[in-house]
């Protein structure tokens, strides 16, 4: 069955890969905001270093970043690409973060899961991948932001379908696996290192044998 397939999946890569580091700012759901819009459409080293470039020149909240000059942030972001509407972006979302909710996120946070997640949609540059991503770091809350590894590597696993869409392959997945932050983390590091886009190394993976989409 799947569900036992899972685990076995699960608990090997537990196994070979070390949970990375927490990456996004710990526990501060507008830092998580602003570094995940960041992150949009670029590399996460090239991310890394303009939200640092950004924080490093702006103190990282809502009122500091609305009152900004947008191209002193443009500035800071430009190594991430995108950069003109990522500030934009910025600037309108820290106002309304300021404005309609009070300067804190911890309010919508506090929402049940589905309306937490609606609620985060609605600002400026948040799909889905961003409000999960904050639910999930910033709260510790039930649900698998999907990039393009967790979207490839579940899919060839046929822990989900080939057609899933970004909805269908998180909800299928959490229907899995009960640990998400474990799951998302590892579910990238095999993407990463073994499950590649291109020439996958099905031969080295540690999952070849319980994967039916093993090439080797």
């Amino acid at each position: 069955m799947i569900s036992e397939r899972s685990k076995l999946i699960l608990r090997k890569l537990c196994e070979v890969f070390v949970l990375p580091k927490q990456t996004l700012p710990k526990k501060n759901p507008f830092k998580i905001l602003i570094a995940t819009i960041i992150s949009q459409n670029t590399s996460s080293r090239n991310a890394r270093n303009a939200f640092e470039k950004l924080s490093n020149r702006f103190k990282i909240t809502p009122k500091t970043l609305a009152n900004a000059s947008e191209s002193k942030i443009e500035e800071c972001l430009k190594v991430a690409g995108l950069y003109r509407k990522k500030a934009k972006i910025i600037k309108a979302v820290s106002r309304i973060v300021l404005e309609e909710h009070s300067g804190n996120l911890q309010q919508i946070l506090s929402l049940p899961l589905e309306e937490a997640r609606k609620t985060l949609q609605e600002l400026p540059g948040v799909g889905s991948k961003t409000a999960d991503v904050v639910l999930l770091f910033a709260s510790g809350r039930s649900t698998i932001p999907v990039d393009t590894h967790v979207n490839r590597v579940s899919k060839r696993l046929g822990l989900v379908q080939h057609e899933a869409n970004y909805e269908g392959v998180r909800t299928s997945l959490q229907k899995l696996f009960e640990d998400s932050l474990a799951v998302h983390l590892l579910l990238i590091s095999l993407g990463r290192k073994y499950c590649k886009a291109r020439n996958p190394l099905c031969r080295q993976c540690p999952v070849n044998m319980l994967c039916p989409s093993n090439k080797s």
